[in-house]
């Protein structure tokens, strides 16, 4: 474990990419690993971070220089669930057989998951974090975020860059950030300011919640294991939730990750060559990398398969990814199963492209791995009978979770087959919550 670095900004409210590239080499030499020596890696903007305009660069940047990384942006559907993961409260969710309520309180934001049967069944943020309003020691105001401006406004207070901070008004500013979390938490939609909160839908909350835990840094005040200071509001907003909580009526438990939950997964790959039955065109489309992968969760068993729920179930992936915008090539898991004729290989094809309509009109290739041998028939359908003008890339033989991305490489000429890395953002954790 490295150290925490603050996300550094530069004056103009850009990311400061000096201090971050010292900080990477500094804890490379730490280490005593060089960068050429990292098999794979992960780099996750995320929060209020992601929303600068130089965010995407910063990215580039680090993932040029570590090598084979996962890059990627991480809106509020999928850091949620990363959270989750990365907290432990997914697997205890299986392990203890209860309903548990993940709360990852970072700098900008906070993301709340229930997680259930070991999936995250519902999802919520909201503009509650810590470093909505930062300080120097003397308590001068150095850095104030619109959602710390909106929090201000509801209580009447002035509060600008170079103004003073006081300690009444610290305290007033984390609880009233508290009573909104915990509002965000009993399903409500809190304002302050005069506008919404929640980046989200509010959440559902048709089931009891047995257990809350908490992650994200401010988690680490609230559990008493921090007790540093670094000019925020960290450990004001982590004694107003203590406070309240108890009233929520759920037992508080301890999560395995606090501040490192969300990027506690960032992780390992394995190495796949497909099968011989694939279809590629044209063949220059390849390689490609660190493309996402959406899995469908729908059944493929039955002999009619409905082109509405393949779109359906196409649509909520790319939603869940934060990737129904289509500016990202994705690829799409296809858990098939019984015979491929041709109804229900059209019926597929023509809901697939339907639920897909974003990505392919931004012209980035049909990309698809199955874990059957149908790689081939899909890819030829799609070009042959649906008429679909987009590069294909369609290949079989692999098992792709969520979180996972994919590089596939060219065809090899000895084999026909084309090499996949596949890179996992989340560790494999077992029932026992063990990664």
């Amino acid at each position: 474990e490295s150290e925490i670095l603050l996300t550094p900004y530069t004056a103009g409210g850009l990311i400061d990419a000096d201090s971050l590239g010292d900080f990477v080499e500094r804890q490379y030499r730490d280490a005593q690993v060089q960068p050429e020596e990292i098999d794979t890696g992960a780099l996750i903007l995320t929060g209020v971070a992601v929303q600068r305009r130089n965010a995407r660069r910063i990215g580039e940047l680090f993932a040029r220089q570590a090598g084979k990384m996962v890059a990627v942006s991480a809106g509020d559907n999928l850091e949620s669930t990363m959270a989750a993961f990365g907290s432990g409260a997914v697997a205890r969710s299986v392990r203890d057989s209860m309903t548990l309520m993940n709360v990852d309180i970072g700098g900008g934001t906070s993301k709340i998951a229930i997680c259930a049967d070991g999936e995250v069944v519902d999802i919520t943020a909201i503009d509650v974090g810590a470093r909505l309003v930062c300080f120097d020691l003397d308590r001068r105001i150095t850095r104030i975020e619109d959602a710390g401006q909106r929090f201000a406004a509801d209580l009447g207070l002035d509060l600008r860059p170079g103004a003073t901070l006081s300690d009444s008004a610290a305290i007033e500013m984390a609880d009233l950030m508290a009573d909104r979390l915990i509002d965000a938490m009993h399903g409500r939609s809190p304002t302050a300011g005069g506008s919404k909160l929640l980046r989200l839908a509010p959440l559902i909350r048709k089931r009891q919640i047995d257990q809350i835990m908490f992650s994200g840094g401010v988690a680490e005040y609230f559990y008493g294991t921090q007790s540093k200071t670094f000019g925020d509001l960290g450990p004001l907003l982590a004694s107003a939730l203590r406070s309240r909580v108890e009233r929520f009526g759920s037992q508080v438990t301890q999560p395995s990750e606090c501040i490192r939950a969300t990027v506690i997964g960032a992780a390992q790959y394995t190495t796949q060559v497909s099968g011989s039955t694939i279809y590629v065109s044209p063949l220059g489309v390849l390689p490609v990398r660190n493309v996402p992968v959406v899995v469908l969760k729908i059944a493929l068993d039955d002999d009619l398969i409905d082109p509405h729920a393949v779109s359906k179930a196409v649509r909520s992936g790319l939603i869940k990814l934060d990737l129904i915008d289509g500016m990202s090539a994705v690829a799409v898991f296809v858990p098939w199963t019984g015979s491929a004729t041709f109804h229900r290989l059209d019926a597929f094809c023509r809901g697939l492209l339907e639920g897909l309509a974003p990505t392919l009109e931004q012209g980035h290739p049909l990309i698809l791995v199955g874990n059957g041998d149908v790689g081939g028939l899909l890819g030829i359908h799609c070009r042959q009978e649906v008429q679909l003008k987009n590069a294909i890339v369609s290949i079989d033989g692999l098992e792709l979770t969520e979180f996972d991305f994919i590089d596939i490489g060219s065809i090899l000429e000895t084999s026909g087959a084309v090499p996949v890395v596949i890179k996992s953002l989340i560790f494999p954790v077992d029932v026992h919550g063990q990664r």
